[in-house]
Order: C-alpha cells, then sequence, then structure tokens
C-alpha cells in the first residue's frame, strides 16, 4: 500500500502512480474526477494501473467510462455500503460486462441480505425503486450509547434501513437512485437528482455537478444545479439550460444553476449536498429547507 500523502492532493497522487508503478487506486467519484481534470493528468504515466475500487458516492457513468479508458483500469470495480454496514453490501466484478460494471453497483456480497421496500415497507417488484434494506453479520450492533438512533436505523428484525433509494435488476444488479432525503418533490413530481447529474455530466463544459433541492414559494421545492466547470472554459446558465431542452423532461431541468469552484466535503470527500442546500437557500433569500 503506497499512501502519497497525509490529505488527498490528486497532484501527488497522479505522481504517485507514476513512480511507484501502482497497480490499483482507489477513492471516491470526486478524487477521481479531480485527478482527470488534474493539470498535470496527460503527463503522468498511468499504463501500471490495472484495477482498484471506486466507492462512497454514486459514481457517475461518464466518469467511470473514463477511469477505465484513460486511466487504464480496465478491471476497476464499483462497490456500494455504509460505515454502519462494515462497509460493503454490494461490489461489481472485474468479469461483470463493462455497461453493468459503469451503470450498476453490482451484485450482492456474500453472506448478505437486501431487499428494496416502499414507504410501507412492502418489497417491490424487480426494477422498481424503493429504500435499500440491508441485513446480515455486517451490520453494526448499534451506534455508541444511542439507543434512539440505533431503533431509527435498525429495525426489530435486524433490517438496516440505509436511507438510499435502489433498484435490483433480474439479473440482481443494483443501482442506487439516490437518497431519499436528497429526492426533489416540485409540483408533485418526483426528481432524483443522480439521474440529472448523470445527464449534466455529459455536457463537454462539466467537470463536476451536484443537484439538490431549494425552497419555492409556488412548486414547493425547485431543482439546483451546482457546476463546476472545466479548467479554461466558461458556460451561462442560459446554455446549460439550452443544453437539457428536449432532452430530460422540462420539470427536471434546474430552476436554479451555480457555477462554483468546489463542493463542501467530509474528510473522505463525499460532497455534503445539505451545506449546498443551506448555501443556496441563503443566497436565493428563500426560506430553509424542507424538513419533511
Amino acid at each position: 500500500m503506497v499512501y502519497p500523502g497525509g490529505g488527498f492532493e490528486p497532484g501527488a497522487v497522479l505522481a504517485t502512480v507514476h513512480e511507484e508503478r501502482c497497480t490499483a487506486l482507489y477513492g471516491v467519484p470526486t478524487m477521481f474526477i479531480a485527478e482527470l481534470e488534474h493539470a498535470s493528468f496527460k503527463e503522468a504515466d498511468l499504463g501500471s494501473l490495472r484495477t482498484g475500487i471506486m466507492a462512497g458516492s454514486p459514481c457517475p457513468i461518464e466518469v467511470m467510462r473514463r477511469v477505465i479508458g484513460e486511466m487504464h483500469m480496465g478491471e476497476v470495480t464499483i462497490a456500494y455500503g455504509m460505515t454502519e454496514t462494515s462497509p460493503v453490501s454490494f461490489q461489481s466484478s472485474a468479469e461483470d460486462p463493462i455497461p453493468r460494471r459503469v451503470s450498476t453497483v453490482g451484485r450482492i456480497h456474500p453472506h448478505v441480505e437486501v431487499k428494496i421496500v416502499d414507504e410501507h415497507g412492502r418489497i417491490v417488484p424487480r426494477g422498481v425503486p424503493g429504500e435499500l434494506l440491508t441485513r446480515g453479520y455486517s451490520v453494526m450492533r448499534g451506534y455508541w450509547d444511542d439507543p434512539q438512533r440505533t431503533g431509527e436505523a435498525i429495525d426489530a428484525a435486524r433490517w438496516m434501513h440505509t436511507g438510499d433509494l435502489a433498484t435490483i435488476d433480474a439479473e440482481g444488479y443494483c443501482n442506487i437512485v439516490g437518497r431519499i432525503k436528497d429526492m426533489v418533490i416540485r409540483g408533485g413530481e418526483n426528481i432524483y437528482p443522480r439521474e440529472v447529474e448523470e445527464f449534466l455530466y455529459t455536457h463537454p463544459k462539466v467537470q463536476d455537478v451536484q443537484c439538490f433541492g431549494v425552497p419555492d414559494p409556488r412548486f414547493g421545492e425547485e431543482l439546483c444545479a451546482a457546476i463546476i466547470l472545466k479548467e479554461g472554459v466558461t458556460a451561462s446558465e442560459e446554455e446549460i439550460r439550452a443544453f437539457c431542452a428536449g432532452q430530460i423532461a422540462h420539470y427536471k431541468v434546474p430552476r436554479h444553476i451555480r457555477f462554483v469552484d468546489s463542493f463542501p466535503t467530509t474528510v473522505t470527500g463525499k460532497v455534503q449536498k445539505f451545506m449546498l442546500r443551506a448555501e443556496t437557500a441563503a443566497e436565493l433569500g428563500l426560506a430553509e429547507e424542507r424538513t419533511a
């Protein structure tokens, strides 16, 4: 195991892979995006890379394709889980077809149970989105000295409620649709931010994007897209909306678009959408975000 430094810095990662001839690379999607867009990316020899794991948050399909094609990580896999589940419940395999590896989090790990349920706790049909629950040896016993939070997360049958919306297809591949609390309800229409993010990643000027809901007096919520542009390019809100027009449903086109230099993240690189929501609501002079 080679550690490039005490904290994440994309240039140091690229230089370390180049110098140490590393064969595997691990990280969350934001880290891989930063590496792909770094000024020294084209100078770094990454030909030694073969595999690795991308996890921590949903991986954009376009990013996964670039990691396979431009970083030579043909055997990279995606994993899904939580700290509370020690941590992985699903993982793709290096033998899975590339279309499956770029669009799903793979299939269930051995000795673990999962199910997808609706708001009433009933198992939904294959391919229908619902909350992902998992159970097995890997699920934590509970939050330290916090029985209330433990009871909210783990039910009497020991199912861990992940708070993630997901589907499982006929072959057992899981796709994470988004977080339940991140779903935007605009005038009665449900919008899954990840779906819009996946589309915006195909814009040639977009390096990274996060979509989230902000309060709206007419529709209850409106969709906002925070976009990091690729270095050296500019774009306007009108350009982004024109790119969406006719390609995605009109109600999914972001009402608000912000161009930012970075996203607030945790120490492990996970984007904190709740902070983006709060910052944007404050900038727009809107009421606090919904709590229901």
